[in-house]
């Protein structure tokens, strides 16, 4: 009961994108929704590989979600109301063999979405990533077909509807595949204050086990997170080294 208009602009020329964007908006008055989700694949190990193919994967994925975000950006601010999805992999979250562009272009695509999801909230545009795993044709001749069955894109479009419902969370990664759904974070831990010294680095190696403790680690709100903490453990070691010296 939905009504279409294919365009075969590439998401790689700006001014295609924005003639697109201008058609939708003379069809139905507003975009409400846009999903980042042009990908193309030149996978071989970074020994191998061109800067062509590298810069070809980065055009694509990363430059083709920046063009036809900022087609849409101010529209989606003026009405006060917008969702946007930009489909990442896991292949940027965990890393993959053979796809060092790939895997670039999509860990770049989640800090696009955190500062856009910030830059965003006030003006009730959420920004939000999903890792598919899906059978589609990126995927024909590389893995047996009863795979291609089980990771068919229809298990993974709910996930894409709660990412762009009127209850859409803000920056979040929403992992999909097969009908099964997870989140990704990107964490922090606590950490330790070695403070600057000739044996600092030994220090740090000596202590890998402590600078990766897991427990407390936290999912920080923006960049400024990672200082804070910073600055704290500084001034705690500080503290506690002038009650050492006059104790």
């Amino acid at each position: 009961g939905g009504v279409a208009i294919a365009d075969a602009a590439s998401v790689t020329d700006p001014s295609a994108v924005g003639r697109m964007v201008d058609t939708a908006l003379s069809h139905w008055g507003r975009i409400d929704i846009l999903i980042n989700n042009a990908g193309i694949l030149r996978d071989k190990t970074f020994s191998k590989m061109s800067a062509q193919d590298f810069r070809l994967v980065i055009d694509v994925h990363l430059m083709g979600a920046f063009h036809c975000t900022k087609a849409v950006w101010d529209h989606m601010k003026r009405q006060a109301y917008g969702r946007i999805v930009m489909t990442t992999s896991s292949s940027g979250l965990y890393g993959n063999f053979g796809q060092t562009n790939y895997g670039a272009a999509k860990l770049a695509l989640v800090g696009l979405m955190q500062t856009l999801g910030l830059e965003g909230a006030k003006y009730n545009v959420h920004v939000n990533c999903l890792a598919p795993t899906a059978g589609t044709r990126m995927l024909d001749g590389l893995v047996a077909q009863n795979v291609m069955q089980a990771l068919q894109p229809a298990a993974v479009s709910p996930g894409v509807l709660a990412l762009v419902g009127d209850a859409a969370p803000n920056r979040t990664i929403l992992c999909a595949g097969a009908g099964s759904f997870e989140r990704a974070y990107i964490t922090l831990t606590r950490g330790i204050h070695v403070g600057l010294h000739e044996q600092a680095a030994e220090q740090i190696v000596d202590n890998w086990s402590a600078l990766g403790e897991r427990a407390d680690e936290l999912v920080p709100a923006s960049s400024s997170v990672q200082g804070q903490i910073e600055l704290e453990k500084a001034q705690a070691a500080a503290t506690t080294a002038g009650r050492a010296e006059h104790a």
